[in-house]
């Protein structure tokens, strides 16, 4: 039995263990769905008309009856009916997820594109004064949080020049490239930075390693120029650790980044599942949970395919 094959086999394990530990999760927090939804006017009610709600929404029977019908819709493509959109929240979560896709893209072209660099230029100049003029910055951009940077891009922009981004809105690429570009590039910054600097920091020491093996040595001896030693010789080979982080990293934004799309009011994923919590959705946060799991394993197995790809020393199981 293949690598591949093997891994697949697990997916249906995990996704159950995840769907078990989500629909307990949800219904530990205080309160209940009709309550939320409805608010102080959920005090109103009189006992009939919300044992009646509670009839509608399912809530009313016990833990695992409602854990087995929920697990029987998701067998039939059916993740249940979102109590805030009333609508499916399959159909909700697609709805929403272009945009945390395509934040969580962006993000990574920032990142990977500021920090191979930064990091290889660190690298190649070590215990110099630009490596440590690197290093402090990258120190900086990692303790930094999101929400900070946010906040200072925006009030920069305002104070600056006197304009706001725009916020609380969402234009499909295809329908306004640039438009969806204005309304996506600061979100992406604050996210891209962040990152940035742990590539950096992980290619400058992947790099440093690297660069002392036997192989780069022959390479330089044998007259290979400075710069196709670095980027054709040694940067393949110090690619793994920076494939890990931006698998891991990218695995995280594709789960919505919450802060982020809270300060932008971007209407995403992770704003959503946060929202459905406060609202006691029940439905909607064990679909997005569950489809947030799911995008997690794939781009983990992608991740695991691509150290084959980039050091045929790598050998995946088989058997």
């Amino acid at each position: 039995m293949g690598y591949l094959t093997r891994r697949l086999m697990t997916f249906p394990l995990i996704m159950l263990g995840v769907s078990i530990l989500v629909f307990v999760a949800i219904r530990l927090v205080p309160g209940d769905a009709i309550t939320a939804m409805l608010g102080t006017n959920a005090g109103l009610l009189t006992p009939e008309q919300r044992q009646a709600l509670a009839t509608y929404f399912g809530i009313d029977q016990s833990w695992p009856v409602q854990y087995w019908h929920w697990l029987l819709g998701i067998f039939q493509g059916n993740l249940g009916i979102s109590v805030t959109y009333g609508k499916p929240v399959l159909d909700i979560i697609l709805e929403r997820f272009p945009l945390t896709l395509e934040l969580a893209l962006l993000s990574m072209v920032i990142a990977l594109a500021i920090g191979l660099p930064a990091g290889v230029f660190a690298a190649t100049r070590n215990e110099r004064f630009s490596d440590l003029a690197v290093r402090i910055v990258a120190m900086i951009g990692q303790s930094t949080p999101n929400f900070v940077l946010g906040l200072l891009l925006i009030y920069a922009l305002s104070a600056g020049f006197g304009v706001l981004p725009t916020m609380g809105e969402f234009t499909p690429i295809w329908q306004d490239p640039l438009g969806n570009l204005g309304q996506m590039i600061l979100p992406a910054l604050t996210l891209g930075f962040a990152f940035a600097a742990s590539v950096t920091r992980v290619v400058r020491s992947a790099m440093l390693d690297v660069l002392s093996d036997d192989y780069v040595r022959t390479a330089r001896s044998r007259g290979v120029p400075a710069r196709g030693v670095i980027w054709r010789h040694a940067l393949p080979n110090a690619l793994i650790p920076v494939v890990t982080l931006s698998g891991v990293e990218f695995g995280y934004l594709l789960g919505g980044a919450v802060l982020v799309e809270q300060i932008y009011a971007l209407p995403g994923l992770g704003r959503m599942v946060l929202d459905a919590i406060l609202q006691r959705d029940y439905a909607l946060v064990q679909g997005s949970v569950l489809f947030i799991a799911f995008n997690f394993m794939i781009v983990n197995l992608l991740v695991d395919l691509a150290y084959v790809a980039l050091d045929p020393r790598v050998r995946l199981g088989e058997g």
